[in-house]
């Protein structure tokens, strides 16, 4: 029976990526562990540390061992036997191998030097959906951008109408934001995919005088790096890993909340797919409720809060520190499983955006031009100052807000104002077709540099 949401049968699928599920699955990590000592007994009979005997034997059984239900509750009664985290691992492996091989079994090293190098293999694995993901929604968005470069809106700042964009722009910033998410991930790869091999306090005197080639080899042979030095301690890497899912979902969160109020009812300018057969509310028929963008917040929230103690583990005392360390063990495989998710969700938003441009026109127009208030004083303030026209525009807007009527009417009927500008000056300060400024050549500017071919339209970078 699952005991999280993450497990559920019913719902698991919703909140972690299946694919990035399964790499962190329980039969697969005592697997990974399994391979790791299998190499490390290889690497130790390679240089003679173990009998070559012994090295092959150890390899073999690791190999041969069928992580079912039944081993795994072999594994869960020695470690409650022994109240140690892998005792109850190794003593099994040791019990299936033949003659005296089971002595060498995890020779040199310490339990953090078998873990450690799972979480670089693993690591390595999940970073591949995500980078997927992450390339899947910004090429859409940027395709977004192309299609609707011109396509008028409005811009909202502190929760009001704004001045005049257009959506282009818009879905340009996701996809430049989720574009820096994808470099990031490069970046912080370029310091990951590190074995770990230091032993008991990371110094590697375990290993004799050839140590740091045993560490290279070992490293080597699981294609991994050997760390300059040890990392048991040093767990910057694995918090820069959380803090990239954090910055990443938090932008697949921003993208889902955007859409979700411009999904509104009474805005309308954005709409999630619909699918056939997908139900928007059990009670009310009508709706088609915003369920990706919703629950992408609900996903980013977690990766945010649970990446923050990773943070607390850049804190160790001395060479180790279980209270730290282990912290870990739970973190790094939810938040890769939810980020994975919520970077899925966003890319299928992505792709399947509705875009309401008429309606985008619609509630621009419905603004009675109030929205165009900047280029009325940008037209006056050569004639009387940028203040004076701030305060001459925001009283002729006020007037229209008590007549209940549209700016450009209360522009027209103040003589201070057409003292100053022609009635085609007005006329032009008031056409909206003329305001969204130079956001088309933005939306170009950014294309240009987009590294991708759009998925649409072909347009090369």
């Amino acid at each position: 029976m699952a005991a999280t949401i993450v497990d559920s049968v019913v719902y698991g699928g919703l909140w972690a990526s299946p694919t990035v599920a399964a790499i962190f699955d329980e039969p697969r990590r005592m697997a990974g562990w399994l391979e790791v000592l299998a190499v490390l007994a290889e690497t130790c009979a390679e240089f003679e540390l173990i009998p070559r005997r012994a090295g092959a034997e150890i390899a073999t059984t690791c190999r041969a061992i069928a992580v079912d239900a039944g081993f795994l509750e072999e594994l869960r009664a020695g470690r409650e036997a022994t109240g140690h985290s892998t005792a109850g691992l190794l003593r099994a492996v040791a019990r299936r191998c033949p003659g005296d091989s089971g002595e060498w079994v995890h020779f040199g090293a310490t339990v953090q030097d078998v873990t450690d190098t799972w979480l670089m293999l693993a690591l390595r694995e999940a970073r591949a959906p995500i980078a997927e993901a992450l390339a899947a929604a910004a090429g859409a968005f940027a395709a977004h951008a192309e299609r609707h470069r011109a396509t008028p809106m409005l811009g909202r700042t502190h929760g009001q109408h704004g001045l005049p964009i257009t959506f282009g722009l818009k879905a340009a910033g996701w996809a430049a934001e989720l574009q820096r998410h994808r470099d990031r991930l490069a970046e912080v790869a370029a310091r990951m995919d590190l074995g770990q091999l230091g032993g008991g306090v990371g110094s590697l005197s375990s290993f004799g005088p050839r140590a740091l080639a045993i560490q290279a080899a070992f490293c080597d042979r699981l294609g991994l790096r050997a760390p300059v030095l040890p990392w048991t301690a040093s767990r910057d890497v694995v918090a820069e890993w959380g803090a990239v899912l954090s910055l990443a979902t938090g932008t697949a969160d921003r993208i889902g909340h955007e859409v979700y109020n411009l999904a509104r009812s009474e805005i309308g300018e954005l709409g999630e797919p619909a699918p056939a057969g997908v139900i928007g509310s059990i009670t009310m028929p009508h709706k088609r409720n915003p369920e990706a963008a919703e629950h992408i917040g609900s996903l980013a929230r977690i990766v945010r809060h649970q990446a923050a103690c990773l943070g607390e583990g850049l804190v160790h005392d001395h060479e180790r520190d279980g209270r730290s360390w282990k912290v870990e063990w739970h973190v790094v495989p939810e938040i890769t499983m939810l980020a994975a998710r919520a970077l899925e969700l966003v890319a299928e938003l992505a792709r399947g955006l509705v875009v309401h441009a008429d309606r985008m026109r619609h509630n621009l127009e419905a603004t009675r031009g109030f929205v165009l208030s900047e280029a009325v004083m940008l037209a006056l303030a050569p004639r009387v100052g940028r203040q004076t026209a701030h305060r001459l525009v925001t009283a002729a807007a006020e007037a229209a807000r008590q007549a209940g009527s549209g700016l450009e009417d209360a522009v027209r009927a103040s003589r201070e104002i057409m003292a100053q500008l022609s009635r085609g000056e007005v006329a032009a300060a008031f056409d909206l077709g003329r305001h969204a400024g130079p956001c088309a050549a933005l939306v170009d500017r950014f294309l240009d540099r987009f590294p991708d071919r759009l998925p649409e339209t072909g347009r090369p970078t």
